[in-house]
């Protein structure tokens, strides 16, 4: 099993920044990618970025130019980092890995979330 924890999320005004962390743990053999995505309330969860473990990155185009996916690969580690928040960006962010446990097992595991309002 692998367990992840995001950090970082709470109340910002529009324009503000905000840095998204998110750790992975547990039994893992290799991760392939990570990922942020976030689901407002009435709508469907949707991706905001991904990162592979070769660095490459993905980006919706609603945050492209504003958000910056990173990650630490030697401590399994993603981080979001959000500026020129806007009051659309408010959602429930979710941190996801596709990581595999075993040379030949592998899955998709999801974080709790953690709640970012973009208000004044």
């Amino acid at each position: 099993q692998v367990q992840l924890v995001e950090s970082g999320g709470g109340l910002v005004q529009p324009g503000g920044s905000l840095r998204l962390s998110c750790a992975a743990s547990g039994s893992i053999f290799r991760i392939v990618a990570m990922g942020w995505y976030r689901q407002a309330p009435g709508a469907e969860r949707e991706l905001v970025a991904t990162v592979n473990a070769g660095g490459a990155t993905n980006y919706d185009d609603a945050v492209k130019g504003r958000f910056t996916i990173s990650r630490d690969n030697a401590k399994n580690m993603v981080y979001l980092e959000m500026n020129s928040l806007k009051p659309e960006d408010t959602a429930v962010y979710y941190c996801n890995t596709y990581a595999y446990t075993s040379t030949t097992r592998w899955d998709v595991w999801w974080g709790p979330g953690t709640q970012v309002t973009v208000s004044s």
